[in-house]
Formats: structure tokens, sequence, C-alpha cells
């Protein structure tokens, strides 16, 4: 398997986004559970059946454009165009010095959004990335490796990892965080997503609320033909609702969680054909109710 990565690594991205188009509708072939998930969760979301179809050639390119991002040397830039819109508000929230929050959903090429920030903004104010780490041990193993960048770390979805994360913060860095991620048992709350009920992670507005950190959204919109990617950075479209310093009532949580589902259903809007929607985002975690 890893010889196939590394030969997938040295092809370009035209060649990796077409190919991947076609390991997209062979997983859809394969696999009935998958069918399903990604059937089930487009429709709750009202996505459209052209765009349900895009997305799963989408899925497939995601996961094909991933060896020639991570194998290459960690000197070097992200060997793809990549262009910014409203890279100004990551400068103000650098400025400000409060250490920022970038949410980004399962959409579009959310692992370049990682390094893009990293090799364009972490000079100057570095980025931790929340992320949950493989189960295969080969995969773990390269995983680990491939995604630590120049001023890009990684932190664990444990709590040693949140701990980490709370660190980085309050030294005035940044973090990067999946918040349509399921959480495990006791990190989330049950909050509407398209207007079904799904487990949501609360780690962000702690963490806003223990350190006063700015919010901002991030998603990377993949190019056809493989002409690169757009980044694109946006406030929240609903806002943390403030509360009080230090508050972790499970009314706080409850209202941040919806602000930040709603925040994520209009970013997935913008772009639905290059979200994940075969993600198992209404899974039910062990040991909550």
């Amino acid at each position: 398997m890893l010889a196939l990565i590394r030969w997938l690594s040295h092809r370009s991205l035209r060649f990796l986004h077409l190919w991947g188009g076609v390991a997209g509708w062979c997983t859809w072939a394969l696999s009935p559970s998958y069918r399903r998930r990604l059937t089930q969760n487009a429709h709750v979301a009202g996505v459209s059946v052209r765009d349900r179809r895009a997305s799963v050639a989408e899925a497939g390119r995601l996961i094909l454009e991933i060896p020639r991002l991570w194998s290459r040397p960690a000197d070097q830039p992200i060997a793809d165009p990549v262009r910014w819109e409203g890279a100004q508000l990551i400068d103000q929230a650098i400025e400000a010095g409060r250490g920022l929050v970038l949410l980004t959903p399962h959409l579009g090429s959310f692992e370049v959004a990682g390094q893009a920030y990293a090799q364009t903004f972490g000079p100057r104010q570095p980025m931790t990335v929340l992320y949950r780490p493989a189960r295969q041990p080969w995969l773990r193993q390269w995983e680990d490796g491939a995604r630590a960048r120049p001023h890009l770390a990684t932190a664990p979805a444990t709590l040693a990892g949140v701990r980490q994360l709370l660190r980085a913060l309050k030294r005035g860095e940044t973090l990067g965080l999946l918040p349509d991620q399921v959480p495990p048992e006791g990190q989330g709350v049950w909050s509407p997503f398209f207007g079904k009920p799904a487990y949501t992670m609360t780690l962000a507005a702690r963490m806003v609320r223990q350190t006063g950190a700015a919010v901002l959204c991030l998603w990377c919109e993949r190019l056809p033909q493989g002409r690169g990617y757009v980044v694109r950075v946006s406030a929240m479209a609903h806002p943390l609702p403030h509360v009080g310093e230090g508050s972790e009532s499970a009314v706080d949580d409850e209202a941040c969680a919806l602000a930040v589902n709603r925040s994520m259903e209009a970013l997935i809007l913008q772009c639905p054909s290059q979200y994940l929607w075969g993600y198992h985002r209404y899974k039910t975690p062990r040991g909550v109710p």
C-alpha cells in the first residue's frame, strides 16, 4: 500500500482528480452502507440530485489528492496553485493577538486548508490542528509524520490533545477544528444539523470562552481539472452567542453548538457538491443517550 501511495504522490493533480472521481464511484458501487448514508444525509439537507452525484466523485478526489499533499518534503510549498479569498480577516485576527480558532467542516480539500494556513500565516502565528488518528497502524504512522509541517502541529482527539490545544491558544496561536466531526461521549451536545439532531462538539466555544480568541470559518474549494484550490475565509454566519466568561452551562453549550452548526450549514450550501455527505454525521457515539 505504501508503494502505491508513493507512486500516487508523483502524479499530477489533474491525473489524481480524474482517477479520484472514478474511485469515488467505485466506492459508491461496492458499499451499500456508504451509498445509503450519503443519499440519506444529502436528502436531509435538501441537496439536489446533481450535487449529490457530483459529491460521489469529489469524495474520491479528496482521497487521491492526499498522497501528493502529504508526501512532499516538509520544506517544500504546496505543489499546486492556492489562491486566497478573505485572507485579510486572518491578518486582522493575528494583529489582534488574542489567538484564533478556525472552523473547517468536511468540505472541499480540508487537508489543503490547514497546510495552506501554515504556509502563508504560520511564520507569524503557528497552528495546531485536532485530528482523529487512523485505526490502521501503518496508516497512523504515515499520517503522523506527513501531517506535521513547519508551523503546523497536530493534536489527537484525546484529553491530552485538548490540553495541547488550550496551551497553544493561550500562547496566542491558531487552532484548526472540524466542528462537524462527531465528538466522544461527554464532549458534545445534541443540536440540529440541517434540521436533524446531530451530536455536536462544544470544544470550539469552550476554548473561545476560556481565552477570548477570535473565531473564523475557513474552507478550501477544489477547482476543476486539477487547476488548484481557493481557500475561503469568512466570519461565522451565526456568531457565537455572548456568554459570561468561564460559563460552562448546558444552555450555553447548546446555544453555541446551534450557532456553529448553522454557520457550517451556510458554508456547505456554498458548494454542496464538495461536502462529504457519506460521513457518518448523525451517528450516536458509544455511551451517549
